[in-house]
């Protein structure tokens, strides 16, 4: 048994064939824009053609407003005041199992780490060099590794660390969302490789959408996004097909969320 050419197919597959390039043309001759946007009245008619300028318009709907814009009102929430993107992070953190401590100094955010240490009898933590981070290195009760050196940014002395201790870019209310970078959180591996993430932000670091938040990411870099960017939403998880959640299956089983402020 061979298989039939092309040239020989039957009568049915060319007329189906036919149908269904008959509909991808009509598809591409007649455009409609997304419903929303209609709605809203975010589009304006294009101008006819004239005689003298037989190219100037399609006749078809254009949009009057950048796609970013146009989204925002499907997209979640990111709060209008810092009281309102503050109250949905802080919801949003502790629906993706996240635990959040609001502290109102650094040295508050000191004490609620040696506690967390202390209580969870963590043996070695790691840290980077961060205005944020170094108060509460001293207060901490076990041996502590700074990922800056070349010992603390090797990944089997990483790994064998019961927490990990950075800062971040910045936090996301849309999503309860934290942005880290290997420029400011202390690498590509400190906030991957422990068993347990210690985030530590101030209440000012938080911004409404993911789009704002990448824009003030690269201007703060002048521009120069780091190498390195990732959005930690929760701690890491996995489900098989029969839907059961596991908690640390390709990073941190733990995710805290520190906020000074």
């Amino acid at each position: 048994m061979t298989d039939e050419p092309a040239t020989t197919a039957s009568p049915a597959a060319r007329s189906s064939r036919a149908v269904i390039l008959a509909r991808i043309r009509e598809a591409l001759r007649v455009p409609a824009p997304p419903p929303h946007m209609l709605d809203r009245q975010l589009v304006t008619a294009a101008e006819p053609p004239t005689a003298s300028q037989p190219d100037r318009g399609s006749g078809f709907p254009t949009l009057s407003v950048l796609p970013a814009e146009a989204g925002r009102p499907w997209l979640p929430d990111g709060g209008a005041t810092p009281e309102e993107r503050l109250a949905l992070l802080t919801d949003n953190l502790e629906k993706l199992r996240a635990v959040v401590h609001r502290c109102g100094s650094a040295d508050e955010a000191g004490s609620v780490v040696a506690e967390l240490a202390r209580s969870n009898s963590w043996q070695r933590v790691a840290f980077h060099h961060d205005p944020l981070i170094e108060p509460l290195v001293p207060q901490l009760p076990c041996e502590v590794v700074e990922v800056d050196g070349a010992d603390g940014s090797d990944k089997h002395r990483l790994e064998a660390c019961d927490a990990g201790i950075s800062s971040c870019e910045l936090l996301v209310a849309q999503t309860g969302s934290i942005l880290v970078s290997s420029r400011l959180s202390g690498g590509r591996g400190l906030s991957i490789l422990p068993h347990v993430h210690v985030v530590v932000a101030h209440t000012s670091q938080i911004f409404g959408t993911l789009g704002d938040a990448l824009e003030a990411t690269k201007a703060r870099h002048g521009g120069q996004l780091p190498s390195m960017l990732s959005f930690i939403t929760g701690p890491s998880r996995t489900g098989d097909i029969e839907r059961i959640l596991v908690l640390g299956a390709h990073g941190p089983k733990e995710l805290h969320v520190i906020l000074i402020g």
